[in-house]
């Protein structure tokens, strides 16, 4: 062989051409992996024998180093071939022989050659003013010469890079980012370019360089035991299918058409089009999570100088139990123990999505490594943070991609493995199926309080098509996965019932309203009989018809298609019998026997799960009392779950306040329940500001990165049989102290609150109270109210008036 390739260019491409023709019974054919092994041994034969031809040789001033696809042994069939020759005290017209035959041979034999001749100070300088041509140069290979010269370069380049890292850094992320705008995300393009896309193998290229600068490693946060393999396997895949594109194409290409997606899924025996492109997601996806590590590792690792260096130690601040932020990244408190709480990975990630910092991929390398199993049913703290994650918005995507690129959200939700990654079968869907899934979430979190049960749209969301991947309807097997799965999250069994039917029907609503009359009457019993007539499901479809819609891409939600499903539910909601009206609890004998007494008590007992606890509170019904009670819990960071608020009369007249409250401490344990009568009785004297404390509180706690909720808050007024009596129910988002300000506000406006029951869902309250407003009920009264509420809750960002465009005169 090496006889054959001491002539002319000719050899070297009948050779390669041989390699490509394989595939009878005289020459087998060779798969992707051992092709490029097979190219990367022809070039370098062909070279190197050349190269001794040519007086290339030990000792004498001249060297080739292969750079590109040759230089990291990834060499593509009809890649580009990048050589550099170095020269040094060599006579320039032997340069210019030598060089001048080195590449016509190659130009003659029509391969393409990208080429350069330098001394090693001339490559070093071009390195460090060109920051592509530095780039390049980081993966130098010598292939045959003068081997100290090559050195000489490779260490150099590497050695200037590593020193002149702090300088490029920036450079170097923003030509990445201008890169993923031009090309686009593999993971969700028809035809995504494999090289230059967004997970891309430029993107390992750039890990690669990373870890050259020793700032980060070179596969960072992955290993390869979670999804796809890890960051190696996704590397592989990605040259692999680029491989095929070139054999199949007969030249080079970065871009896979999609009337070549079949042949190249069958010769990598992955299967058709649709299995390639979620063999393809699964990578490109893999190489985002690391690549997204990659960076904000090396960030955080760049060397200080100046006064930067003088700096404290960044601090380290709470946001959950066992979760703090380090250096713009959630990571695990100092004392957090995940071996022995099975919850923390739903925390860490409640924290992440609403705060809009990242999980470090130490944490989630830990939390993977070493955090249990749930029990089921889950206990109802994970439930709860696991609602504040789906109700975040557009901080949920990002938050589950890192939890399931690393294996954490497969282990809460096995069923998603049938939908990870799996590519839409019409071009009218943008995203991947769990993409779709959560894009629907994410935009559920905006619809929240036009529902009665934000909870189980937010869970409807994720789960309306997770039985998709199978050969079965998938709406009929999502149905059953949903009571599988709500079973496990520990619904309470009508719950269940009412999130296997909003999957089994979520496309009942935008097919019927499209495809049938309306004014049937036959269309409207149809719909109600499906739904056993039950208007909180129909409500549910409604909300959750939009986000789908919305979630599904460009167009598909539009006035037409809304104007008729809402028609359709005004139309079901008349024939349905509607909803209950909410009403207060029942007090227990023993606290009603204490309120008679009259006196302030706080009593404070375990509740139903590990982190939940009952605080019930007695004390004279007092204008403020209900304000001041949820303030001081809000003070030492109990959270409200829910709320009873109730009274009785006191022996001697006047009443007895009998305030329960279900809390949850957002760090440690509970405060002593005689701490907490303390701090109560100093705030109905007077001596504690409770609203002052409570702003400074949440400037302190910032856990959003904008003050703005997702959904817009809604005030729904409901008319009582007793006279003078009204309800008013709120659903809003949370935020801190947030009974505590509705209280305030109701009794800063003068009204008698005479029962109420606060429930919280994750991020959203649904709090309904009972209101005495006697002769002053009325419009404007009712309007003052409502204004008052919505004052102190979380609203969305105004929008910003549409620009005019500007108009020329002639």
């Amino acid at each position: 062989m090496q006889d054959e390739l001491s002539g002319g260019a000719t050899d070297l491409v009948r050779a390669r051409n041989q390699l490509l023709d394989g595939g009878d019974n005289r020459r087998p054919r060779l798969d992707a992996e051992s092709l490029r092994q097979a190219l990367v041994d022809l070039y370098d034969l062909w070279l190197t024998t050349k190269g001794g031809e040519l007086g290339i040789i030990r000792d004498s001033g001249l060297a080739v180093v292969a750079v590109g696809g040759l230089g990291r042994r990834e060499m593509l069939p009809y890649s580009d071939l990048d050589l550099v020759l170095l020269h040094d005290d060599v006579d320039p017209q032997r340069v210019a022989e030598v060089a001048d035959r080195l590449w016509y041979p190659l130009w003659d034999a029509h391969i393409k050659l990208d080429h350069s001749v330098r001394t090693v100070p001339q490559a070093l300088r071009v390195a460090a003013d060109d920051l592509t041509a530095g780039l390049g140069l980081l993966e130098a290979r010598h292939i045959v010469g003068d081997a100290e010269l090559s050195n000489l370069l490779i260490g150099g380049v590497r050695r200037e890079w590593r020193t002149g890292i702090r300088s490029r850094f920036t450079d170097l992320v923003q030509q990445a980012q201008a890169r993923w705008n031009r090309n686009g995300e593999i993971a969700h393009r028809a035809e995504p370019d494999l090289k230059n896309g967004r997970g891309g193998l430029r993107d390992i290229q750039l890990l690669d360089a990373l870890a050259i600068a020793q700032l980060t490693d070179a596969m960072p946060g992955l290993g390869p035991d979670v999804p796809g393999g890890g960051l190696k396997q996704a590397q592989r895949r990605l040259l692999d299918v680029r491989t095929e594109l070139h054999r199949v194409a007969g030249r080079a290409r970065d871009q896979l058409r999609a009337q070549d997606a079949d042949e190249i899924g069958a010769a990598l025996r992955i299967g058709d089009r649709f299995d390639l492109a979620r063999t393809l997601s699964d990578a490109a996806r893999t190489v985002n999570y690391s690549v997204d590590v990659g960076l904000r590792t090396a960030g955080n690792a760049l060397p200080r100088r100046g006064l930067a260096r003088l700096r404290r130690v960044p601090v380290r601040r709470p946001l959950d139990e066992g979760v703090v932020e380090h250096s713009g990244e959630v990571v695990l408190a100092r004392d957090a123990r995940p071996a022995k709480d099975p919850g923390l990975i739903l925390r860490v990630a409640a924290a992440s999505a609403q705060t809009g910092l990242p999980m470090s991929a130490t944490t989630l390398n830990r939390l993977s490594e070493d955090a249990p199993e749930l029990r089921e049913p889950w206990p109802r703290e994970a439930l709860n943070d696991l609602l504040v994650l789906l109700g975040a918005g557009r901080g949920t995507i990002d938050a589950v991609e890192a939890l399931d690129r690393t294996g954490l959200w497969g282990r809460l939700f096995p069923e998603w493995g049938a939908v990870r990654d799996l590519p839409p079968r019409d071009a009218i869907h943008t995203w991947t199926v769990d993409r779709h899934l959560m894009e629907t979430v994410a935009y559920a979190g905006a619809l929240t309080t036009q529902v009665a049960r934000p909870d189980l749209l937010l869970l409807g969301a994720l789960l309306h098509d997770i039985g998709k991947g199978r050969t079965e309807d998938h709406s009929i097997v999502g149905a059953e996965l949903a009571t599988q799965i709500g079973r496990r999250l520990g619904l309470w069994p009508s719950d269940v019932h009412t999130l296997s039917a909003v999957v089994r029907y979520h496309l009942l609503l935008p097919d019927t309203a499209t495809r049938r009359d309306l004014a049937d009457p036959e269309t409207v019993r149809m719909v109600v009989a499906a739904l056993d007539g039950d208007a909180q499901v129909l409500d549910l479809l409604l909300a959750l018809a939009e986000a789908d819609s919305l979630a599904t891409g460009p167009g598909v939600w539009g006035d037409w298609k809304a104007s008729l499903i809402r028609e359709l539910v005004r139309r079901c909601r008349l024939a349905m019998a509607g909803e209950s009206q909410p009403t207060p609890d029942p007090i227990p004998e023993e606290l009603r026997a204490l309120a008679t007494a009259g006196g302030v008590h706080v009593e404070l007992r375990a509740g139903d799960g590990r982190y939940t606890h009952v605080v019930t509170v007695i004390a004279p019904d007092t204008p403020g009392l209900l304000s001041e009670a949820a303030g001081v819990l809000a003070l030492h960071s109990l959270r409200v779950l829910s709320a009873s608020l109730g009274s009785a009369p006191i022996d001697g007249g006047g009443r007895s306040a009998i305030d329960t409250f279900v809390v949850t401490p957002k760090f440690g344990d509970p405060p002593d329940a005689g701490l907490l009568r303390q701090e109560l009785i100093r705030a109905l004297n007077g001596d504690l500001d409770v609203p002052a404390m409570l702003a400074k509180k949440e400037r302190e706690a910032a856990l959003r990165p904008s003050p703005y909720a997702q959904a817009e808050p809604r005030v729904i007024w409901t008319e009582t049989p007793n006279p003078g009596e009204v309800l008013l129910e709120l659903r809003a988002e949370d935020r801190i102290g947030l009974l505590s300000r509705l209280a305030d506000a109701l009794a800063g406006a003068g009204v008698d609150v005479r029962w109420a029951k606060v429930v919280t869902l994750g991020a959203a309250v649904v709090d309904a109270f009972c209101l005495h407003l006697g002769d002053a009920d009325g419009p404007e009264r009712r309007a003052e109210l409502a204004a008052a509420l919505l004052a102190v809750v979380p609203r969305p960002e105004p929008r910003k008036p549409e620009s005019t465009p500007e108009t020329s005169g002639e």
